[in-house]
């Protein structure tokens, strides 16, 4: 469905070293900077990148946006999340776990990254 998310940021450098640690733990390649400064992750799934607005303004968070990441296992979204704790993020939301839902779990683990996006890590299982 998607082709690639952009975020806006307003400093390059502190969300690339972010999102460059968080990615590392779901086995992403660290980003690379373009001639025009912005910073791209690209996947056999999609593209992901980091610019500063071109309108130069600053960059704002989305009031009520997420941006969600698979992982394969609880055990591999508490790394992300620690990952990102470490490179500037902060945690929001409940704590990582699981989430009991009707016919299926859900692991979740959110963070704020330093422009205070909120992202999120989900597993879900089906219940037997």
């Amino acid at each position: 469905m998607f082709s690639h998310i952009m975020l806006g940021t307003n400093d390059i450098a502190r969300s690339k070293k972010f999102y460059d640690a968080t990615f590392a733990e779901l086995g992403i390649k660290e980003g690379v900077i373009d001639e025009k400064g912005r910073c791209f992750y690209i996947t056999d799934t999609g593209i992901f990148s980091l610019t500063k607005p071109i309108n130069g303004e600053a960059a704002t968070a989305g009031n009520g946006s997420t941006i969600g990441f698979n992982v394969t296992s609880a055990e591999q979204g508490d790394k992300w999340h620690a990952a990102g704790i470490a490179n500037g993020g902060t945690s929001c939301e409940n704590p990582p776990g699981i989430r009991k839902n009707n016919g299926f779990d859900l692991y979740l683990a959110y963070l704020r990254d330093p422009d205070g996006n909120k992202i999120c890590a989900l597993k879900r299982t089906m219940h037997k």
